[in-house]
């Protein structure tokens, strides 16, 4: 199998209109037999979004199209390839119930799902990490510093690890080192390997797998896969299942790097 486990989609707020079509017949043409749609779920109710256009989260309203032109096209390709109906669930602190009541809600919908880290809770504040270098590094100031900041993200992924978000939970943690994504911005010397080596092994206890996320090495300030290639073999060597992910919000970035990551 050849698959692509995390791609987006024109009904992603903050992505490209590249149509679902142009996907699927890159993926085609790339030999690909398996992917999987996992744009961003809509976000909690009462889950003010800090970033200026409000747009981390598909708009609800569009939630049942996505369904309904996946299903279609399901059928379409069927013969060509696999096609997965996904969602990327933000998990967020203090949202859990309702991030249950969501996932039990669509939960018999999906084909595929990964949990993901974008937003971090500062008291009664949340910052969306990976919108900006200048919102990461201010908040990064915020809260005492780099390292703080690292601590605060690591310590968020393994509460998403814990958490009680049904039966309907996803068993992908998406990209776990997004916090590298401005590494070299602040050009701090951060060692957290041990953290992220634990948090892996966490998830080999629990039977999660690992989205392995190639985005990281289009990102200019972060010149790196999420995790990184070292760590990419420490998840090999304890046995951690993982899914490549491409992460793509256009077709042109479909499938990233995965000649890198997969020679």
């Amino acid at each position: 199998m050849k698959i692509d486990g995390h791609i987006h989609t024109p009904l992603c707020p903050h992505g490209s209109i590249d149509l679902f079509e142009q996907y699927i017949e890159k993926a085609i043409q790339n030999n690909f037999t398996h992917i999987s749609f996992t744009e961003h779920a809509p976000l909690p109710p009462s889950f003010d979004d800090p970033t200026p256009d409000k747009d981390s989260g598909m708009d609800q309203k569009l939630l049942q199209p996505y369904f309904e032109q996946l299903n279609t096209l399901k059928l379409q390709y069927k013969n060509q390839i696999n096609i997965n109906i996904g969602l990327e669930i933000d998990y967020i602190s203090g949202f859990e119930q309702q991030t249950k009541e969501f996932l039990n809600e669509v939960g018999p919908l999906l084909d595929d799902a990964i949990l993901s880290v974008h937003f971090l809770q500062w008291g009664t504040e949340y910052c969306c990490i990976d919108f900006s270098e200048d919102v990461y590094l201010d908040f990064a100031n915020k809260v005492g510093g780099i390292n703080i900041l690292y601590d605060l993200y690591y310590k968020t992924v393994q509460d998403s690890i814990l958490a009680d978000l049904g039966p309907y939970k996803p068993k992908r943690i998406g990209h776990p080192t997004l916090v590298h994504k401005f590494q070299h911005a602040h050009n701090e010397s951060i060692h957290d390997d041990r953290v992220i080596q634990s948090i892996f092994q966490l998830m080999k206890e629990r039977n999660y797998e690992l989205d392995l996320n190639s985005a990281g090495l289009s990102k200019p300030l972060c010149k790196e896969p999420y995790p990184p290639f070292h760590l990419i073999d420490y998840a090999k060597s304890i046995g951690l299942p993982f899914v490549f992910g491409s992460d793509a919000h256009t077709a042109r970035d479909l499938h990233q790097h995965y000649n890198i990551l997969f020679p």
